[in-house]
């Protein structure tokens, strides 16, 4: 049994009407919706566990999770948060590189139409790189953009692999989107 993380403004299910909002939740719209990085608790009652004791180190390999810091043309800058389910104690950066966002297609790749500063991502570490620093990569389907905001501030819906969608707007901004797994029993 594999461990659920989250991200602030992620939705964890419904709201029961026998629970009672526990540690890093609150409710929203009928749901219960996660307000910090963390994993989700195993008990009946729907908590988030943010950062632990233990220090987490990427290597080569781990899935990490971060929030895009800045973009440019050729490169997505990312602050890592989590090592697989391992919340981080120091401050690693990450670097997707234009290269790395895709499998196929390289050459048509625009970091642009793939990250926004504020987008939260799911990755993994191909390569160490120098001071805190790693190089990632998003080209597998269960890799990319996990969370978005709109510009009018709401959680972005994603509509295709490479879309995601206002709920309030109904506006359309391309992102690389992570094939979520279906977490509906």
């Amino acid at each position: 049994m594999s461990t659920r993380i989250v991200v602030p403004g992620e939705r964890l299910g419904p709201a029961r009407p026998d629970q009672t909002l526990q540690a890093g939740t609150y409710l929203r719209g009928g749901n219960v919706v996660a307000t910090v990085v963390g994993a989700v608790g195993a008990d009946d009652q729907v908590s988030v566990q943010g950062k632990s004791r233990k220090a987490a180190i990427p290597t080569v390999g781990a899935q990490v999770t971060g929030k895009v810091k800045r973009i440019n043309s050729r490169m997505a800058i990312v602050s890592i948060m989590m090592i697989g389910a391992q919340p981080v104690k120091e401050d690693f950066e990450g670097v997707i590189r234009v290269e790395n966002v895709r499998a196929t297609e390289r050459d048509k790749v625009q970091i642009p139409k793939c990250f926004r500063p504020g987008d939260i991502v799911r990755a993994e570490v191909i390569s160490l790189g120098e001071a805190h620093s790693y190089i990632l990569s998003t080209a597998k389907n269960e890799l990319g953009v996990i969370f978005a905001q709109s510009a009018a501030g709401a959680t972005m819906i994603p509509i295709s692999w490479e879309e995601m969608q206002c709920p309030v707007t109904g506006a359309i901004e391309n992102r690389k989107v992570c094939q979520i797994e279906n977490t509906s029993q």
